[in-house]
């Protein structure tokens, strides 16, 4: 709103200062700023509402080590993230873009979906919370309104280079020409990037179009359920990873930064062009997005870290996770989830081969054998005797490392 405001301020009354607000760092600064302030200020007086409502966690004994401690502590602190997101988003982002309505539902419905949970839970004592079937379905219906709108809405473009011929040709008359002269129209299309490899992209559309061209009128089905099957994962990885103090917290501020960078370059020219890489027209503006999101989190942080003041829930987790996806489809690398978000996909692998090998024992040999100690894998460190710090810690190191291999990859190939 602030935005719009300080954009007539300018326009008609040359009003000093007011023209910062049109330059995206200046605005991605400021937002940073205020939702750090929001998150680490009122976040003290959320914790302390929460635990006035007696919202606290109920621990099962699984015999880990400073569990029982925990008892009590207010849970459903993602509401603190998601204020201190939201508020600068409304405030200094531009309203009007497509990539910002679709995050602002994101939040709000995977909100909803952790809030219900979180509330059945600690208000009719019921400890498995939502049923699982309706938790997956608010993750599918979120992934069909996402991928229907990243498909058919008329300002989700990509645009291309021109061939190689026309740009040399364009050179040649003009070395000095501007880089968007280089660009061919801006283009509806269902391609993404994949790591890794020469040819780095990927039409979805090509999974059908080998049978016949003429399917092609059908990709947005394929669209879709990629989008689904994505923020299921994601939005459950990120739910298992909140499981010892700061860890998804932290985890998640590192994944989205980096998808913050990819959000940058991508939706400008020049860097688009210079790293070889897709060009996004207004997609630029996740970074309001994400400079408000990565504030949220560390100012929980401040509370959320050994010892946790408060855990963020599941109204934390579930919404986390779907946002980290929709961003990561919005920017055309989703495919490099299994490296960026790796701690999540650890913490899900680890779940299902626990749950898939101990059922299968059980039924060839009559008794059930585990992989790890305990699941999800940081557990399995907690039950090896590695404090919840060390673990914590190097779980981020991990993530650091996984960050960094995922940036290598714009130029890699």
């Amino acid at each position: 709103m602030l935005y719009y405001l300080f954009e007539y301020l300018d326009k008609y009354y040359d009003f000093p200062g007011s023209a910062l607000f049109g330059f995206l760092t200046f605005r991605a600064a400021v937002t940073i700023i205020l939702s750090l302030l929001i998150s680490t200020i009122f976040g003290r007086r959320i914790i302390r509402f929460l635990q006035k409502q007696q919202v606290g966690e109920t621990i099962r004994d699984l015999g880990l080590d400073g569990q029982v401690e925990k008892a009590g502590t207010p849970t459903m602190g993602g509401i603190i993230i998601i204020l201190a997101t939201l508020i600068p988003v409304l405030l200094f982002a531009k309203l009007g873009n497509i990539y910002i309505i679709l995050l602002v539902i994101t939040t709000l419905w995977m909100g909803t979906i952790g809030f219900i949970d979180d509330y059945i839970k600690k208000f009719k004592n019921d400890k498995e919370g939502l049923k699982g079937r309706f938790k997956v379905l608010g993750q599918v219906g979120l992934g069909i309104i996402v991928g229907a709108t990243l498909y058919f809405h008329p300002d989700v473009t990509l645009k291309e280079k021109l061939p190689q011929e026309q740009q040399q040709e364009i050179l040649a008359a003009n070395p000095d020409v501007e880089s968007s002269k280089l660009f061919q129209m801006e283009e509806k299309s269902t391609k993404t990037t994949i790591p890794f490899v020469k040819e780095n992209e990927f039409d979805y559309a090509d999974l059908i179009t080998w049978i016949s061209p003429d399917l092609e009128k059908y990709a947005w089905i394929i669209f879709i359920l990629a989008a689904i099957f994505i923020i299921t994962a994601v939005s459950n990885g990120a739910n298992l990873t909140d499981g010892i103090d700061g860890l998804a917290a932290g985890t998640s501020a590192i994944i989205v930064l980096t998808l913050g960078i990819f959000a940058w370059v991508s939706g400008n020219i020049v860097f688009s062009d210079y790293l070889n890489i897709m060009y996004i027209p207004r997609v630029e503006e996740i970074t309001i997005y994400i400079a408000a999101f990565v504030g949220a989190l560390i100012g929980f942080l401040w509370y959320n870290t050994y010892p946790a003041q408060v855990f963020m829930g599941d109204t934390g987790s579930l919404t986390i996770g779907g946002i980290i996806a929709v961003i990561a489809i919005a920017v055309r690398k989703e495919w490099l989830i299994p490296v960026l978000c790796g701690i999540f996909l650890a913490e899900n692998l680890s779940v299902v081969m626990q749950v898939s090998w101990f059922k299968y024992t059980r039924k060839k040999y009559g008794e059930g054998r585990r992989i790890f100690k305990m699941s999800p894998l940081h557990h399995h460190y907690q039950k090896s005797g590695y404090h919840e710090s060390k673990i914590v810690t190097r779980f981020w190191i991990i993530g650091i490392l996984l960050a960094i291999i995922s940036i290598v990859t714009l130029k890699i190939r």
